[in-house]
């Protein structure tokens, strides 16, 4: 664990020592949340803001977030870019800080990102001063496109969201994550502690699932797999992975002591 001591992701001037970024939605009882939470280690955690009720706390997420957990509200049901800022400002005025996920989604079928309207929007609330995190198709060019708008981190998704497929554009990903300076984030699609490992181990900077946890028959217990699998895939990239070849190359020697003659 040595490793991983001051190895600390920065994103918008907070120093995260946790990997594993969680949402809120979809579980039997938000009650669950503070142990989720606990037990994986998560300092962010996504909410709708749907879910803020400031008028009855029975039904308000935010009631079941611990206190100093990283807010991250996202602009889900924007369908473009003026109705991405108009829920980021909704957002802060109800209380939730100046962290915004942008989700642009005109795609119903699919819940594919608009990357156009994405940029629009993370270019007007950059210059506001909020982090943003946008939620993008693994694209490069519009990944440098909000990198260029201010973005603080791009997120780009594995498989469409919700679908607990895996990496699927595993190969998308990874020219992200050796372009990019910006953290990558891999957001959505994401099914099993396995596809977490192997996205820390291609180098990004973090994962964000919620699907894959709130489907769970054991929400608390698949979270703690989730978050030891990050730390493994970060260890493992740290360290640095053996090469690969494309035939067999024995580990010790395939020769000599079956022919060498005794003395004596």
């Amino acid at each position: 664990m040595s490793e991983l001591i001051n190895d600390a992701l920065i994103i918008g001037g907070r120093s995260l020592t946790s990997r594993l970024m969680i949402g809120s939605g979809k579980y039997a009882l938000d009650a669950m949340i503070p142990e989720i939470m606990q037990r994986s280690g998560a300092q962010v955690i996504t909410i709708a803001l749907r879910r803020v009720h400031a008028q009855s706390p029975a039904d308000n997420v935010l009631a079941h977030i611990p206190a100093g957990v990283q807010l991250l509200p996202n602009t889900s049901g924007a369908r473009n870019a003026e109705e991405a800022v108009r829920i980021a400002h909704l957002a802060r005025e109800a209380g939730c800080g100046n962290w915004i996920k942008i989700e642009v989604i005109a795609d119903n079928k699919y819940l594919l990102p608009d990357g156009d309207e994405t940029v629009k929007a993370t270019r007007i609330l950059a210059k506001e001063g909020f982090v943003v995190l946008p939620y993008i198709s693994p694209d490069l060019v519009v990944a440098r496109k909000l990198a260029d708008a201010g973005a603080a981190a791009v997120m780009p998704l594995g498989a469409p969201i919700g679908t607990n497929r895996g990496l699927k554009t595993r190969e998308l990903l990874e020219i992200i994550i050796h372009e990019m300076t910006l953290p990558v984030i891999v957001d959505a699609g994401i099914g099993k502690p396995s596809d977490a490992c192997d996205a820390m181990e291609m180098g990004a900077a973090a994962c964000l699932l919620n699907t894959a946890i709130a489907t769970s028959p054991q929400p608390v217990a698949i979270a703690e797999a989730f978050a030891e699998a990050i730390r493994a895939g970060r260890r493992a990239y740290l360290a640095g992975l053996g090469a690969t070849s494309q035939v067999a190359q024995a580990s010790s020697p395939l020769t000599g002591f079956l022919t060498q003659k005794t003395e004596g």
